[in-house]
């Protein structure tokens, strides 16, 4: 199955138009032709069967046939990551959760924090890029770069949780978290969050946690975070 990405298409839309790009790809590369079978999401539950009609190069389009609304799973994942300093990693990051299954990403600015700017583009090209091969029909939401202290002064619902380095009381995620919640859980930059900070996220409620006995880079201890919250809803649904 190949899952075609059009953020565009409607619940009653009938006629689908492609870019230049993505019509020279379908054409080109995945040899496409007048009464082939597309499969469509918008990134916001929907998978479309659509049938081509007009192959081009430079124009491509497909009438929408039928349509479904993807079960989106029963619980809501955010996770706020600090911006690597190798803008490869987190990429790599942004992929993998995609695949394991995120709702919505913040870029946080923190004390620590060698890169303080991001490549929104190339970032949303990673998320679509990750939900099409992973045939998942919600893209997630990439909120904007925020800084820590601001981000902070937000209102949370559900659980809240800091992963942090530093030698205080901290809990274990996994035997933290709740199934069928909406999670909010802070991922720090190489150099961790500062003390002030911790204690900033501890005055305003969230948990101090520990992904493991070892030490993580940022984009695996995301990465760790956002699995094991996918495991503790999947354990819950198969009891």
């Amino acid at each position: 199955m190949q899952l075609f990405f059009n953020p565009e298409i409607k619940e009653d839309t009938s006629l689908v138009t492609f870019s230049k790009e993505e019509s020279r790809h379908m054409v080109k590369v995945l040899r496409k032709s007048i009464g082939d079978e597309l499969d469509l999401t918008n990134g916001q539950g929907w998978l479309f069967k659509a049938e081509l009609v007009s192959a081009d190069l430079k124009h491509c389009s497909a009438k929408i046939i039928s349509k479904n609304k993807q079960v989106k799973h029963n619980y809501n994942l955010h996770l706020a990551v600090a911006p690597t300093k190798m803008n490869d990693r987190y990429e790599w990051f942004l992929e993998k959760a995609t695949e394991i299954g995120i709702d919505s990403i913040t870029p946080i600015i923190c004390d620590n924090s060698e890169r303080k700017v991001i490549k929104a583009d190339r970032f949303e090209k990673i998320l679509q890029s990750a939900m099409k091969q992973s045939l998942n029909c919600y893209l997630p939401k990439l909120n904007e770069p925020i800084n820590f202290k601001d981000f902070m002064s937000q209102k949370f619902t559900g659980q809240t949780f800091i992963a942090h380095c530093e030698e205080l009381n901290r809990k274990s995620l996994k035997h933290e978290l709740k199934p069928q919640t909406d999670i909010t859980i802070l991922i720090g930059p190489e150099g961790d969050f500062s003390v002030k900070e911790i204690q900033m996220a501890i005055d305003n409620q969230f948990i101090p946690v520990t992904l493991g006995n070892t030490r993580l880079r940022t984009e695996t201890a995301a990465v760790v975070a956002c699995h094991s919250v996918a495991f503790i809803n999947e354990s819950y649904e198969n009891v």
